[in-house]
């Protein structure tokens, strides 16, 4: 038995141009997400380690803080 193409079944498609557009969006939203995240990293390692104390920070907290996976540090009242 041989195939022709007007036999052959091609898969339906299942998703609306919209389900497209939130998918392109998500990917180009979290790149632009990622270059603004490179962007205060790179700021954030020319301070000197007194101007990252004054901000709360050390250098070894700088990307954990720029993606905010660092959590704030208990605060004495006095």
């Amino acid at each position: 038995m041989t195939a022709t193409l007007s036999t052959i079944l091609r898969p339906t498609r299942t998703e609306s141009p919209a389900a497209s557009l939130r998918i392109f969006t998500a990917c180009w939203e979290r790149i632009v997400r990622n270059f603004v995240h490179r962007a205060a990293i790179a700021q954030l390692r020319e301070f000197d380690d007194d101007a990252l104390r004054d901000i709360g920070l050390v250098r070894s907290g700088i990307e954990a803080a720029v993606r905010g996976v660092m959590t704030a540090p208990n605060r004495v009242r006095m």
